[in-house]
């Protein structure tokens, strides 16, 4: 069988680390943890499971991604990434298995099926979030991960990919209030990217032609409907959307928590920061990178996402 290593970046994951290790070794002849700076025992739980550790400082997802990919001296010929509050099915490691045991040549990539289990609840419905499907596996060499300062998707560099059987569930063991926190992060970096599709202070970003078709449906839609829709009432209609068309009510009341909170709240908090940073811009008189940094505590004229600290690596929200 093809040799295949797993990358997991960490940052403080004690609580998942071990459950994410047990999930990769099942499928993996090497699994290599890029931790950064964990004070939590994280690094040592994984070199206690017999993988191996390296440390490099956090700059961005994509970043330290494609540093592991680089500089991990990975030797296998197929590649896999994970983050540590992930795990697969029976299923989907089968699947894993046989696959890339079986791959024409060009097939360099395959998907799978991502669900989110919120407060210990499988999130079935809501229309592309859960289960979303996500570039995952890929042939040594032949995919990377994009810079952007949100929704970062892995883009192939040649061929094609399939899609596997079975699950990757994405079960956060931690707080709410982390969750909170987390997300309150990625509405920063997301008004960000809203902010550049008016100002243009950052290079024009085309979409990638190595792109999934669903990432590539996604990313069109919301820079293309979703951007033109006032802001507020786009969050609102895209509830509506998640809940009714979508059928998320039936996720019940835990799976409706989620859906107000991720498909809303969090919706309506990037709209609110990108309102809030505009007025500031009036008001004191500055540019927008100026209130970038005032308001949002993001230097747009470093790399994407920078100064943030490695706080919830998971950005594929599609």
């Amino acid at each position: 069988m093809p040799g295949l290593t797993v990358i997991i970046l960490t940052y403080n994951e004690a609580v998942h680390i071990r459950r994410c290790l047990e999930s990769a070794l099942s499928v993996a002849s090497e699994v290599i943890v890029v931790d950064s700076s964990s004070n939590d025992g994280t690094q040592k739980i994984a070199r206690q499971a017999g993988v191996r550790v390296l440390h490099h400082e956090w700059v961005n997802y994509a970043y330290q991604l494609n540093w592991a990919i680089e500089n991990g001296g990975i030797s296998t010929e197929w590649v896999m990434r994970l983050d540590a509050d992930e795990y697969l099915d029976e299923r989907l490691a089968q699947d894993i298995r046989r696959n890339i045991a079986m791959a024409p040549d060009d097939v360099t990539g395959f998907e799978v099926k991502r669900q989110v289990i919120f407060q210990d609840k499988r999130i079935r419905f809501g229309g592309g979030v859960s289960p979303g499907r996500v570039l995952r596996l890929w042939r040594r060499g032949k995919a990377c991960c994009e810079q952007r300062w949100m929704d970062e998707h892995m883009i192939l560099l040649e061929g094609y990919s399939r899609l596997l059987g079975g699950v990757l569930y994405d079960h956060s063991l931690k707080t709410l209030t982390w969750w909170i926190e987390k997300h309150n992060r990625y509405a920063n970096r997301e008004a960000v990217d809203l902010l550049n599709k008016k100002y243009r202070f950052l290079p024009d970003e085309r979409v990638p032609e190595g792109l999934t078709r669903t990432a590539k449906i996604k990313r069109l839609i919301k820079n293309g409907i979703y951007r033109r829709t006032p802001r507020g009432l786009r969050a609102v209609l895209y509830f509506i959307y998640r809940v009714v068309f979508r059928l998320g009510i039936l996720d019940g009341s835990r799976g409706m928590s989620f859906h107000f909170l991720q498909g809303l709240w969090y919706r309506l908090t990037v709209d609110m920061k990108v309102t809030e940073t505009e007025r500031y811009m009036r008001i004191q008189k500055v540019d927008v990178t100026t209130a970038i940094r005032e308001i949002l505590d993001i230097n747009v004229g470093g790399e994407p996402g920078a100064v943030d600290a490695p706080f919830g690596h998971q950005t594929e929200r599609g």
